[in-house]
């Protein structure tokens, strides 16, 4: 079928550059780059994002943890152990 499309003029130049070191026409590049898309946008499509757990306890970090050094919650993890 044949179709009318406003591409960007950079974006024209460097395809049609691509299509002929790639010794393709356009048209079978611009179908290539649509197919290689939707498959990608189906296979994404039927995934549904993970379910986030939720803690709903009572408490909080021990005592002397600080919460913003790496060092302290590994320390405080490696005592629970």
């Amino acid at each position: 079928m044949k179709t009318t499309l406003d591409i960007d003029d950079e974006l024209l130049v460097k395809a049609k550059a691509f299509s002929a070191r790639e010794r393709k026409s356009l048209t079978a590049l611009i179908e290539e780059g649509l197919r290689l898309r939707l498959r990608r946008s189906r296979a994404r499509g039927g995934a549904r994002p993970a379910a986030l757990a939720i803690h709903r306890g009572k408490g909080g970090l021990a005592a002397g943890v600080d919460p913003l050094s790496n060092r302290s919650l590994l320390d405080a993890a490696d005592d629970g152990a």
